[in-house]
């Protein structure tokens, strides 16, 4: 499922390579922001010059270059240029609708996965794309804009607590990888009490605006589902030691990230089993009502047939018709059809059709 605002179309005709943004320019220019560090040293700033970050690509410590925005095609081409990266890996960068993948390009690897955040006003699940080059000594994330979801990975390099400075850049990327898969666990969370709200309305009294929340939490679970099902062959591939750039001492933290989009994984499909459900349910209580509905019809008919049959006797303009003259004739007629409804609801009381 595509979010809107997205052109392919611009990629009609041009070359491989080429770059084109593709996706919703999210702010103004782009900001980029420069982390070098190592056990002993931190350094955090935000660059001016784009030439700065050219002796970055083979420092002795370890780098964290982030580009908020990525609609500036100049900006990421030259960044591309100054570390090596295919212009096939700009152009998918340049690119929000990717897959999460991973590519591995020997000296430095491809990292593509989805940000993903709940909007309470909306009640939708937001989507933005990160995109990671991961070097053997330096990280370049994409974002489309600012995401405060990676702050306290950035306060623990600042303070230096943990493991986070004395490992190198492949433990920051599982950081980063792990701090998106947390906010997984918050999404879920958000879309299980909407979905035991619906759970009650649906038992209580559902109506045409049930069912359309009912499509919408479908529509949102399976864009969740298309968001993180790749990305646990990602983070399979990662784990498996894919690529020589990450250690092993790195693998088995990024075996527990495997664990949790698992996890997340099976709650995904559980929902969508719940939601299926429910459908069913509404359809099945809408058939219940009109059955009710057509049943206290026919009860009404049937209950008719019998008095309609008798006012259509009496009311025949034939001259010898013996009952028309007597004076008690129409009291007794209303009192006859009277008991004949009467027996009638008896009867279909006895047999619990009401």
């Amino acid at each position: 499922m595509t979010r809107p605002g997205l052109k392919r179309t611009q990629k009609i005709g041009l070359q491989p390579g080429a770059l084109v943004h593709i996706g919703e320019k999210k702010r103004e220019t782009a900001r980029i922001t420069l982390i070098d560090y190592d056990e002993g040293r931190f350094e955090e700033r935000e660059v001016k010059d784009i030439a700065e970050l050219q002796q970055y690509s083979h420092a002795p410590t370890f780098t964290w270059i982030n580009v908020d925005g990525i609609h500036q095609v100049e900006i990421i081409e030259t960044i591309g240029k100054f570390f090596g990266v295919h212009s096939l890996i700009l152009e998918d960068i340049l690119n929000t609708n990717q897959r999460p993948k991973i590519e591995d390009h020997g000296e430095y690897v491809y990292i593509v996965w989805k940000i993903l955040s709940y909007n309470d006003a909306t009640e939708k699940i937001d989507s933005e794309q990160i995109s990671i080059i991961l070097g053997s000594n330096f990280i370049i994330s994409f974002l489309e804009r600012e995401c405060a979801i990676f702050d306290p990975l950035k306060d623990r390099l600042r303070t230096n607590k943990g493991h986070i400075r004395k490992n190198g850049v492949d433990y920051l990327t599982y950081s980063l990888l792990d701090a998106v898969v947390d906010y997984y666990f918050a999404i879920l969370e958000k879309l299980g009490d909407r979905l035991a709200l619906l759970e009650e309305e649906l038992v209580r009294a559902p109506d045409k605006q049930t069912l359309q929340k009912i499509l919408s939490m479908k529509r949102e679970v399976l864009f969740l589902r298309k968001s993180i099902w790749p990305l646990r062959e990602v983070i399979n591939s990662m784990e498996k030691g894919g690529s020589a750039i990450f250690r092993k001492e790195t693998l088995i933290y990024l075996r527990d990230v495997y664990d949790h989009t698992v996890q997340i994984m099976d709650t995904v499909e559980t929902f969508r089993d719940v939601i299926s459900g429910m459908l069913d349910i509404y359809l099945s209580s809408v058939s219940n009502k009109l059955n009710q509905i057509m049943k206290i019809l026919t009860i009404i008919t049937t209950i008719f047939i019998p008095l309609s049959f008798i006012a259509g006797i009496y009311g025949m303009n034939f001259r010898n018709m013996p009952e028309l003259e007597w004076e008690w004739g129409y009291f007794s007629v209303l009192i006859f059809m009277g008991i004949i409804s009467l027996v009638m609801i008896y009867y279909f009381r006895k047999k619990r059709w009401i």
